[in-house]
């Protein structure tokens, strides 16, 4: 029935049989006016559609600035993607990384979540030390200079 680790007889570990995934992690500045009630509804729509779509991920949101990671299917990701660029509540978008591989999902239980931006700066600092391009440089320093404007935590208590 099962063999000595566990596994029913039979049962192989096939990477094969692991889903092709998209991923894009991308981080952007706040437009004026949007504040951690806006953020709130950012997620909770989120959460209503990317079920569907197969989609999960993390939303990272603090001092003005957003870092998200997304995973799912390719066509899914790409529109997506298409409609983060079209959305006016944030610009100085820069893409931090995307590809399609088979692996396991990084967020498999979360259509999406919103997590505290403690660490953001260093996730935003290596980002900056391993572009090469320019356009990403100057936005990113941009981002990391609104930071270090102000603590954290002050965002949406001006």
């Amino acid at each position: 029935m099962f063999d000595e680790h566990g596994f029913p007889r039979g049962a192989e570990l096939n990477e094969a049989a692991l889903p092709a995934l998209y991923h894009f992690v991308y981080c952007s500045r706040a437009a004026d006016g949007v504040d951690d009630a806006e953020v709130g509804r950012i997620v909770e729509a989120a959460q209503r559609h990317n079920h569907a779509r197969g989609i999960t991920g993390v939303l990272v949101f603090g001092s003005g600035v957003f870092f998200q990671w997304i995973e799912g299917p390719a066509a899914q990701i790409q529109t997506l993607i298409a409609s983060l660029y079209g959305d006016a509540r944030h610009y100085d978008i820069v893409s931090l990384g995307q590809s399609e591989e088979e692996r396991e999902r990084l967020y498999p239980n979360w259509d999406m979540e919103r997590v505290e931006a403690e660490d953001i700066r260093l996730v935003l600092q290596d980002a900056l030390e391993s572009t090469e391009d320019n356009n990403n440089v100057a936005a990113l320093t941009r981002i990391l200079e609104q930071i270090d404007s102000g603590p954290l935590d002050s965002l949406g208590r001006r």
